[in-house]
């Protein structure tokens, strides 16, 4: 199990089995805040959706192939954030990351994102973060910016969003430039 102390209220943790209510609670009170970013939104209707994520979760994290957390505040989970496409050979990992309607615009997905991107350099050993994006996606774009992640691309038509082909902006961050930025 994974645990990232934030500060007094804030906790990054692993799933575990018994948090697939309240991680479904979550979604689903912000299912229309969120659905327009992320397809899974629409494939997550119920609690066992959840629970089967959680259980994908723990087995991707015992191989080495992803790592997600929850943002819990409080002990109540408000959001997500983890760590996709882990390529071993390469040091390099992308970054996915979602909160709560209601928490948005706080400061907190930032806050939780510096730490993180310091537990991949420093603890994982990552050479390499990528975020990547639709370009209507500007609070993604926003982190992105926050960050210090640098614009490597925008490959053209390349995902699927809801049944439509959509671009994606590639970013990256590479570990001697955040070392530079702290």
């Amino acid at each position: 199990m994974v645990s990232i102390i934030i500060n007094e209220n804030i906790l990054l943790r692993s799933y575990q089995v018994d948090d697939a209510q309240e991680l479904f609670n979550a979604v689903n009170s912000s299912r229309v805040h969120l659905f327009p970013w992320l397809d899974w939104i629409g494939k997550t209707t119920k609690p066992e959706h959840s629970l089967q994520f959680i259980q994908m979760s723990l087995h991707q994290l015992h191989t080495q192939e992803a790592l997600a957390l929850g943002i819990f505040y409080n002990d109540k989970i408000i959001g997500g954030i983890g760590m996709h496409h882990w390529e071993q050979a390469t040091k390099r990992a992308q970054l996915g990351y979602w909160i709560s309607e209601e928490w948005e615009g706080k400061g907190i997905m930032n806050t939780c994102l510096t730490r993180f991107v310091d537990f991949l350099f420093e603890k994982i050993g990552l050479n390499k973060i990528e975020i990547h994006f639709v370009p209507a996606n500007h609070r993604s774009a926003k982190v992105a910016t926050r960050l210090g992640a640098k614009i490597e691309g925008v490959v053209r038509q390349c995902c699927l969003r809801h049944g439509q082909v959509e671009d994606t902006v590639i970013t990256g961050i590479l570990k001697t430039e955040w070392r530079m930025k702290s």
